[in-house]
C-alpha cells in the first residue's frame, strides 16, 4: 500500500517537524481508536480531521483505527452523537456537519493510499451518514444544523457547518462514483446547498463575529473566483492581527492556531500562497517542543488560553502546510477532481423568507 511522504515547507517547517506534529496527535489516540480533545471528549468532525493528518503522516494503522472507531460508534440512524468518551455518549445531540465529514476523510484515504478495502468497509457508513444529513435539508437548500436527542430538528442553519457539508457531499459523490453506487439525491442536495452558501447568507443564523463564518464558504468550495477574493478582503482587518495570526472571534483579543491555519488553507486554494505562508509563519510561536500546538493566545495579556494543546489544531497545521507545499491536501480542498454540481441559478431560487 502506498504511504505518502510529507514534504518540506522551505523556510517554515521541515517534513521531520511535520511528522513530529503528526506523532503528537497519535500520542493522544485511545485504545478504541478515538482521538479526543484535551478534556477527554471526542467529536466526529475533529476526529476525522486528526485521522486525515495521521494519513498524511504515514501512520496508516493509526488512521485505520480512527475510522474503525467511527464505524463502531455510529448510531443506528447513520449519525454520530455530539460527544463521546470513547464509546460512551456524553451528549446525544447531533450536528449534521460532524456527521458529514467522514466522507472527506475516506476520500482522502483513497487518494493517498489506493487502499480499496477500507473504502469498501466504510462505504455503508458514509452512505448512512450522508443520507441522514440530507434528510435535514430545508427547502431553501440550507441544512438544519442538527437534531435534538428526542429527534426534533434544530431551528436554524449554520454557515460554517453548511460550507463544510458542501465539500463533504462532493467527496461523497466521488466515493459513490468509485464504488459504482450512484447517489443522485446527494448531487441535488449539494447543488442546493452550494447555492445557499454562496448566494443566501441571510438564511443562516448570525454568527458573523466568528472567523469561520467568514472564510469557510471559500474553504468548503462553494465560493470561488472573484467572489472568493472579495469575501476574504471584506473582513480581513476584522480578523487578522499582523504578526500573530487570525482571531477566532472578531471582538476578542484571542488568536487561535487552528483558525489561522484554516484561513491559510482557504488562501492557498484561491491562489494567494504568499499571504497563506505569512499566516503560517506567524502562528509558529504556538508550536511546542513535542511538535504539538497551543490552541490559543490572548495577546492583550500575552497568555495561552485555553492552557492546552489540541489535536485538531495540530491537524490543521499539518493539512495547511501540506497544501502550501503542493501536496495532495491542496487538491482535496481545491476540489478540481471532485464531481462538479450545478448551483441553482439565482433567478430560479425563491426567497428564503418564502421557504420558512
Amino acid at each position: 500500500m502506498p504511504r505518502y511522504e510529507l514534504l518540506d515547507v522551505p523556510g517554515l517547517l521541515s517534513a521531520q517537524q511535520l511528522r513530529e506534529t503528526v506523532d503528537s496527535i497519535a500520542a493522544t489516540q485511545q485504545p478504541t481508536g478515538s482521538i479526543p480533545w484535551p478534556d477527554g471528549h471526542t467529536d466526529a468532525w475533529d476526529h476525522v480531521e486528526c485521522a486525515m493528518a495521521l494519513t498524511l503522516g504515514g501512520r496508516l494503522d493509526d488512521a485505520r483505527r480512527a475510522y474503525e472507531w467511527l464505524q463502531a460508534s455510529q448510531l443506528d440512524n447513520g449519525a454520530w452523537a455530539m460527544s463521546y468518551d470513547e464509546f460512551t455518549i456524553l451528549d446525544s445531540s447531533i450536528d449534521t456537519n460532524q456527521c458529514a465529514y467522514v466522507s472527506v476523510g475516506i476520500w482522502q484515504w483513497w487518494t493517498l493510499t489506493r487502499d480499496f478495502d477500507l473504502v469498501a468497509q466504510m462505504w455503508p457508513h458514509v452512505k448512512r451518514a450522508l443520507d441522514f444529513v440530507i434528510d435535514l435539508q430545508l427547502p431553501s437548500g440550507h441544512m438544519s444544523w442538527g437534531r435534538s436527542p428526542s429527534g426534533v430538528p434544530s431551528q436554524g442553519s449554520l454557515l460554517t457547518g453548511c460550507a463544510s457539508t458542501y465539500q463533504a457531499l462532493r467527496c461523497g459523490l466521488a466515493l459513490a462514483e468509485l464504488m459504482g453506487d450512484p447517489q443522485p439525491e446527494w448531487e441535488l442536495a449539494a447543488g442546493a446547498l452550494g447555492h445557499a452558501v454562496a448566494a443566501h447568507p441571510e438564511g443562516f443564523l448570525d454568527k458573523s463575529e466568528f472567523s469561520m463564518d467568514w472564510y469557510y464558504p471559500v474553504l468548503g468550495g462553494a465560493v470561488r473566483g472573484p467572489a472568493a477574493e472579495e469575501l476574504i478582503a471584506e473582513r480581513w482587518n476584522d480578523f487578522v492581527v499582523a504578526g500573530l495570526g487570525a482571531r477566532c472571534v472578531s471582538n476578542r483579543p484571542w488568536i487561535t492556531a487552528a483558525e489561522t491555519c484554516e484561513l491559510a488553507l482557504s488562501l492557498i486554494v484561491i491562489d494567494q500562497p504568499q499571504r497563506a505562508r505569512a499566516l503560517l509563519t506567524d502562528v509558529q510561536f504556538m508550536r511546542r517542543e513535542d511538535g504539538s500546538y497551543w490552541t490559543g493566545w490572548v495577546y492583550d495579556n500575552e497568555t495561552h488560553w485555553p492552557n492546552e494543546s489540541s489535536t485538531w489544531t495540530a491537524a490543521a497545521v499539518v493539512l495547511a502546510c501540506d497544501a502550501l507545499a503542493g501536496g495532495p491536501t491542496f487538491e482535496l480542498f481545491a476540489g478540481h477532481s471532485l464531481p462538479s454540481v450545478a448551483h441553482l441559478p439565482t433567478e430560479a431560487c425563491r426567497s428564503v423568507a418564502d421557504l420558512h
